[in-house]
């Protein structure tokens, strides 16, 4: 049995933090579309305007998944995930919209500052200031949000984004896609093989979302949808996160390196990526409007001959 007076003596400095303050944790992984605690990089967030909002954040010093690039900056992708999750929380906490509404993710535009992605002997604390520059309402209910995020390390930015999407009722969503939602007969397309790792930046083949197609500069999407934090939790489509991982190693393909640094991406998404029909991968390295600029890589998606959606990933240059 535990001495009293020893656990009363254990507990005395979470007392002490308390009385100091309160103490760092998460938001709620639910109001940002995750199921796994671990996969949430918000910790608290407080409205300022009706469309002017102060936020926290924290990068860890490794990941599983958006690991350290080059094992000296943070992955800009966590930035993009970390802003990806500011739309959901404030559709659910401060616009109202219930649990069970599906998000489209329309555009995004991100651009991060290599000096201030350095990891540290610590995780990144980060401040963000998120400004909402279009609220699109249907009745009283959101239906649609752009927002704009600058990410601040230190007081100095380390990223900024500007991100849009749909917001869709269930009955809607149903109507959309009947077939689609919750239908255990569309199952995913076959698993394929990944391209050797280190051609897409990857240790892991169980990171790589790229296949081979016997084609330059062409993939077939690798969905694999038990990827834990790709695939965090159930979907009827593969998600923009996905897409733009793969924009990502196509990219890093195109350039021929072991990784690459990317300091701005844009991305459009022009329809949903079906999980049960391939989806090809296509890049292309654009021409330099100036010798000196940075290497920009074109990078889109179709399926059954559509376009799904494309990127532009523009990489740091190499010393």
């Amino acid at each position: 049995m535990i001495d009293q007076t020893t656990a009363e003596a254990d507990l005395l400095p979470f007392r002490a933090a308390l009385r100091h303050g309160p103490l760092t944790t998460t938001v709620p992984r639910e109001l940002v579309h995750r199921a796994a605690v671990a996969e949430v990089m918000l910790t608290d967030w407080r409205r300022l305007t009706d469309t002017h909002f102060a936020m926290t954040a924290q990068w860890p010093r490794g990941h599983s998944f958006f690991t350290p690039v080059d094992g000296t900056h943070h992955d800009p992708l966590i930035a993009a995930e970390t802003i990806r999750q500011i739309g959901a929380l404030l559709a659910h906490a401060e616009f109202g919209v219930p649990f069970g509404h599906q998000f489209l993710m329309d555009k995004l535009a991100l651009t991060v500052h290599p000096e201030e992605l350095r990891t540290g002997h610590t995780p990144a604390a980060l401040d963000l200031d998120v400004t909402c520059t279009e609220v699109k309402k249907r009745g009283s209910r959101l239906a649609g949000l752009c927002y704009e995020t600058t990410v601040l390390r230190e007081g100095r930015p380390a990223a900024s984004g500007r991100f849009s999407f749909t917001v869709i009722a269930p009955a809607v969503y149903r109507r959309l896609r009947p077939e689609r939602v919750f239908d255990p007969g569309h199952c995913p397309v076959a698993l394929t093989a990944p391209v050797a790792p280190q051609t897409v930046g990857r240790l892991s083949p169980a990171d790589v979302v790229l296949s081979p197609t016997g084609d330059q500069n062409r993939w077939q999407l690798r969905v694999d949808t038990r990827h834990p934090v790709l695939f965090d939790h159930q979907v009827d489509h593969v998600p923009g996160m996905v897409l733009l991982e793969a924009a990502r190693q196509a990219a890093t393909a195109v350039l021929g390196g072991s990784s690459i640094l990317p300091t701005r991406l844009a991305c459009e998404f022009t329809k949903y990526a079906e999980l049960d029909r391939p989806c090809l991968i296509d890049a292309l390295l654009l021409p330099k409007g100036a010798l000196g600029d940075p290497d920009t890589v074109l990078v889109t998606g179709h399926q059954d001959g559509e376009p799904v959606f494309s990127t532009t990933v523009t990489a740091a240059s190499r010393a």
